[in-house]
């Protein structure tokens, strides 16, 4: 066991299971992923802290509650591929990455994707490819996905991540303004989208071609 391994396990019980994180699968993920190898350093101490954490680049690291709802929401299985939009430090992929079996991430910063690339070698994630690049775009190359999660805030559904969804899959996108979004989850039923919000949150800006513009 490492250092912080009681304080996985204290932020498992106070932040995640007092919250209606019930998902076994997303509690055993997030008890074993090491997230303070997925923050700058000097953060170490703060990495299991209930709240985000600034990563450079005008970034951050999601809360550990909104990774775990997110993942849970996503309801991904050990034989399924998942599509990150916003990879940042790589922890929410590194988390995926336990319960998918096979992880693509998208991140539009070069260096924050080359951050991500490091954060994942570190921590054994070897089934999670890092693409930099647009990912209002998706990555068609691995398409479709089971699963796609977007981990920053969406002015509507990008129609790339729909066509992109495979049938009976899941996306899992915060939608709204620049200030506060809900967060949807929408499933490919017959073709179709089925919609449904979950709660309200506060995410980054998605910038991208299907996004927001930069200062737009």
């Amino acid at each position: 066991m490492d250092d912080y391994a009681a304080e996985r396990e204290r932020m498992v019980a106070q932040q995640l299971q007092t919250r209606a994180i019930k998902d076994p699968r997303v509690l055993d993920a997030m008890r074993e992923v090491p997230r303070h190898l997925f923050v700058p350093e000097g953060q170490c101490d703060a990495a299991y802290g209930d709240h985000a954490l600034p990563i450079g680049h005008g970034q951050t690291i999601s809360q550990p509650y909104m990774v775990g709802l997110m993942c849970q929401e996503l309801r991904p299985e050990s034989d399924e591929s998942v599509l990150e939009v916003g990879a940042g430090s790589g922890y929410q992929a590194a988390v995926l990455s336990r319960l998918a079996c096979e992880v693509t991430t998208i991140e539009r910063i070069p260096a924050l994707a080359e951050f991500a690339r490091r954060n994942l070698a570190r921590a054994g994630c070897d089934n999670v490819r890092v693409i930099a690049g647009d990912g209002t775009l998706g990555w068609p190359e691995g398409a479709p996905y089971d699963g796609i999660i977007v981990a920053a805030a969406a002015p509507d559904l990008a129609e790339p991540l729909v066509e992109q969804l495979a049938e009976g899959g899941r996306l899992v996108v915060p939608v709204g303004q620049r200030g506060v979004q809900d967060l949807m989850v929408a499933e490919k039923v017959r073709g179709r989208l089925a919609v449904r919000k979950v709660c309200q949150c506060v995410f980054v800006p998605l910038i991208g071609e299907h996004g927001w513009e930069n200062g737009g």
